[in-house]
């Protein structure tokens, strides 16, 4: 059974909705669904003024928008939170009033919410009738959720049955990256030295990872020319590109919903394939059913239509995410991308945050309709888990030290699976960052840094800087030099570039200190604006001391929101790095293993880096915020 959308909405953060679509063709089935299961009355969708009003009273009833997820002592039965199941913070339902005035409530379920930016997007799928009243059922017991659910008795053996909440779930990720302009096709990191063939073209704003990726030339020219377009902005390019300056303020301008509408009939269009002279023309289906989410490949469909070069083989089924058949030299890509955050404390009593995820990103240049089998292979020291994948792709064996892929690939760059891991090496950089205010205007500051300890080659690391920022106060004067790299300094940040790009690698373990002093210029004291007065890192605040405790309780003023832990007492230096030629999980893909039917000899190139995300030295001289363990 597919996914069919009987209704969707997108919330601003003042509480508007700024567009909405209902599916009459599905709501239609709904009703007849609901007549054959003899249920009585069925109530329309709500109004959006309806919607609204029911939005907000379950975020007053349930304490947020999101939901507690956990029955507390103040959960009401009927509502989410008394399931007790955390999947009901992204799978909600609204309780909305009957038409006929009496005051009761019918259930609206399930809707998947998701937030992007400034937007609350709803969208409601269609289920059966006896999954609703199934629902409603767990919302009145008092003996779900939590440890007591099992078995068929559970929200989690519910949903397994529904995979029209998988499909929903797409929908609303879709849109969200279009109405915030990132749906754009991921780029790949390929190695600049091989020849790739066909052609070449980079597209800007992808994953914020710098690469070379491959197009074909003859029929899958216009998907390469809708990329480019989205990439470029140009105006009607694609639904991806209706990214404004006020969609940031939780604003769709009319141009906007348009194309927001175009992208929602194309991708969701009516009835079955129809077909004249064998060559297709145009695709039917039930609207509101998901046939394709991907703007680039709907947007060249848009604007080039079909031809008889694009007729697959009589034997073979052509997928909705390949409208177009392949016809150059054939080529197979793959590229491992890792993302490390890291939150590194140098201390005792209080342990390191790192987390690692990562994406198996693939192009697959290859003529026809052929599938695909690949293994990634994982070291006993580090793990795999959380595996999603492409709705091309099927995963089969999947072991402790391996997980095999099979897939039938869609045109351009893709993600083919993401996964988050077990670290099997330690952070790429590592070290310690004090800072000792000597006075109120000067700070003395010591970098120790060890990069690249515990690992070996191929992996080299092409970046590595640090940046240390001071929000509120203005760099009079630096004083101090690195032992490698350079250093500058703007009015409220000092920046070391230990590596600064490809021209000096790093291959194997070293060490690099770096000292010094920072003068900040005076502030001035205004008595109206109680942060402007200061106190240093020194400082310390002892809870016995009254007039100390009121002195730090009147200086420490949040910073802005952008930066919310960033207080005065609190410094830290945030450190950018890129490596290459391999994980930090260790996770890898031998090209022995990929296999492609029918059989066909392309060759086959894998490549893999590590960038940082969120990479956070604390200064290990001053206070820090943390969260205790449970």
């Amino acid at each position: 059974m597919g996914c069919s959308i009987r209704a969707l909405w997108i919330l601003n953060q003042h509480r508007h909705v700024v567009f909405s679509r209902r599916f009459p063709t599905v709501e239609k089935k709904w009703k007849n669904a609901r007549s054959k299961h003899g249920d009585g009355i069925c109530y329309s969708l709500p109004s959006d003024a309806q919607l609204i009003q029911s939005f907000v009273e379950r975020k007053e009833r349930e304490g947020s928008f999101r939901g507690l997820a956990t029955r507390e002592e103040y959960s009401q039965p009927g509502s989410d939170s008394w399931v007790d199941d955390p999947i009901t913070r992204s799978i909600i339902s609204l309780q909305i009033p009957k038409p006929d005035e009496s005051g009761e409530l019918y259930l609206l379920w399930p809707i998947v919410f998701h937030i992007r930016g400034p937007f609350h997007i709803l969208v409601l799928p269609f289920v059966e009738p006896h999954h609703l009243a199934t629902y409603e059922n767990l919302c009145w017991r008092a003996d779900c959720g939590g440890p007591v659910a099992n078995g068929h008795n559970s929200l989690s053996s519910l949903l397994l049955d529904l995979p029209s909440i998988t499909g929903a779930f797409c929908v609303a990720q879709t849109l969200g990256d279009l109405i915030v302009g990132e749906a754009l096709e991921p780029e790949i990191n390929i190695n600049p030295s091989s020849t790739m063939g066909g052609l070449l073209d980079s597209i800007t704003g992808g994953i914020g990872i710098a690469s070379i990726t491959a197009r074909a030339k003859p029929v899958a020219a216009p998907v390469a020319a809708a990329a480019t377009a989205i990439a470029a902005g140009v105006t009607g390019a694609a639904p991806a590109g209706i990214l404004g300056s006020t969609t940031t303020k939780g604003i769709l301008k009319a141009s906007d919903k348009e194309a927001l509408l175009g992208f929602i009939t194309s991708a969701m269009p009516f009835g079955k394939f129809a077909k004249v002279s064998s060559i297709v023309l145009f695709r039917l289906w039930f609207p509101g059913t998901p046939l394709d989410l991907n703007p680039i490949t709907i947007n060249a469909i848009k604007a080039n239509g079909f031809s008889a070069q694009d007729i697959p083989p009589q034997d073979q089924k052509q997928p909705a995410w390949k409208p177009y058949l392949f016809k150059s030299k054939q080529k197979l890509v793959f590229a491992l991308h890792e993302v490390v955050t890291a939150a590194l404390y140098d201390r005792d009593d209080v342990a390191d945050v790192i987390t690692l995820k990562g994406q198996l990103l693939c192009r697959a240049d290859l003529e026809g309709l052929p599938d695909v089998n690949v293994q990634l292979s994982c070291p006993s020291s580090g793990e795999i888990d959380g595996v999603t994948f492409h709705p091309c792709a099927q995963a089969l064996d999947h072991g402790p030290d391996k997980q095999t892929i099979t897939f039938s690939p869609p045109l351009g760059n893709f993600v083919l699976a993401k996964y988050m891991a077990t670290p099997a090496f330690r952070p790429p950089l590592q070290g310690f960052y004090q800072l000792s205010m000597v006075s109120d205007d000067e700070g003395a500051f010591l970098f120790r840094m060890k990069l690249l300890e515990g690992y070996k080659g191929p992996i080299v690391m092409e970046q590595c800087s640090l940046s240390i920022p001071f929000h509120r106060r203005t760099i009079a004067a630096l004083d101090g030099a690195p032992s490698m790299g350079t250093v500058s300094n703007t009015d409220h940040s000092i920046e070391w570039k230990i590596l600064a790009g490809h021209r000096s690698t790093i291959s194997k373990s070293m060490e690099v200190t770096y000292s010094g002093t920072v003068k900040f210029a005076p502030r001035a004291v205004d008595t109206n604006q109680r942060d402007t007065v200061g106190f240093s890192d020194d400082d310390e605040i002892d809870c016995g001391n009254e007039n100390k405790m009121d002195k730090a309780d009147m200086n420490l003023v949040a910073a802005k929101w952008e930066d919310p832990f960033c207080w005065e007492a609190y410094s830290y230096a945030k450190a950018s790095v890129k490596l290459v030629g391999g994980t930090m999980s260790g996770v890898s893909i031998d090209t022995k293993t990929v296999a492609i039917y029918p059989t066909a000899k392309v060759p086959c190139e894998v490549s893999s880096q590590i960038i940082s995300g969120e990479y956070i030295f604390w200064n290990s001289l001053g206070r820090y915020p943390h969260v205790a363990p449970a």
